[in-house]
């Protein structure tokens, strides 16, 4: 065999692999940190804190209340249809009335129930598309629907554990987690099709992937649309023992004009489904569940029910 030809060719291989390596290695790994970066990750948790002891935010969420066709008592009395928090408002409250998907609440005599901040008796809370908020002292309710299902998603704001809430567990910072990534746009509209905790399937729109390289390996993750950034749902070996068993998310900024961005997994957030258990979560997809352990972020929920 005639190896002149291919001597050449092999070195030339060789050369082409080093230069691709050598210019992968330059644009992946860990990103440099901003002067102010600890500065900065800790107004990041303290306004995620901030953000979950909401009023109307998830640490508040009492229930989800589901509506049968016709119409359902409620109130804090035991013999109503839907049965709110003992002590927050009277026994008998009203009548909300489910009809060809149109809700009409009925206020009962004598109890105050706040629209706008006037009181109403007789009002639509669900019109098939407008959903206004309704208060009742420290209660406060909307209309939520699945499918064809509408339950009445209620929020109350006298709760003193989520008043001392102060944070989850979080993995010490780790600077090796902050790394430079890439994005690659997808060239057509691409939807993808996700599992939720309750078995439903959602579609989500897909507007490209990030690709990073960490322990030396490269990796790909599936990113979804989000208004502040890019939306990153994974998983990786830490959800079998210290974090949530069904994965994390994550919120990157938008690429630059070259497709450059950073993921950073110090900002690896529970779900609410991980402390919550009137939530619907989105699963990460098959491919963004990692062969990896990435111990960053915050950890399990402690004292926090979840799915």
């Amino acid at each position: 065999m005639n190896n002149t030809l291919t001597k050449p060719v092999f070195a030339l291989t060789a050369v082409v692999i080093f230069l691709l390596t050598g210019c992968m290695n330059r644009d992946h790994g860990q990103a440099p940190l901003p002067e102010n970066y600890y500065d900065s990750l800790q107004e990041w948790k303290d306004n995620r804190v901030n953000v979950l002891k909401g009023p109307t935010n998830w640490l508040r969420l009492d229930g989800i209340y589901w509506l049968e066709e016709g119409g359902n008592s409620f109130g804090s009395g035991n013999d109503q249809d839907l049965v709110f928090p003992e002590g927050t408002i009277p026994q008998h409250a009203g009548i909300m009335t489910l009809e060809d998907g149109i809700i009409t609440m009925r206020v009962a005599e004598g109890v105050t129930i706040l629209h706008n901040d006037e009181p109403v008796s007789e009002f639509i809370i669900f019109d098939g598309e407008n959903r206004p908020r309704i208060i009742h002292e420290q209660l406060e309710w909307f209309i939520d629907s699945r499918g064809n299902d509408h339950g009445v998603r209620l929020y109350n704001k006298d709760n003193p554990k989520a008043d001392a809430f102060d944070g989850f567990p979080y993995y010490p910072v780790k600077p090796e987690w902050h790394l430079k990534a890439r994005f690659t746009a997808n060239t057509d509209s691409i939807s993808i099709t996700l599992d939720n905790v309750i078995g439903e399937e959602v579609e989500r729109f897909s507007p490209g992937n990030v690709d990073f390289f960490a322990e030396g390996n490269h990796y790909s993750l599936i990113a979804f649309e989000a208004n502040t950034g890019l939306f990153i749902i994974f998983a990786d070996h830490t959800n079998q023992t210290e974090t949530y068993h069904a994965g994390r998310y994550m919120i990157i900024p938008f690429p630059d004009e070259n497709g450059n961005t950073i993921i950073d997994f110090n900002k690896a957030y529970n779900p609410p489904c991980a402390f919550n258990t009137f939530t619907t979560c989105q699963l990460p997809p098959p491919r963004n569940r990692l062969d990896i352990a990435i111990p960053a972020g915050e950890k399990r929920p402690v004292d926090w029910a979840g799915i």
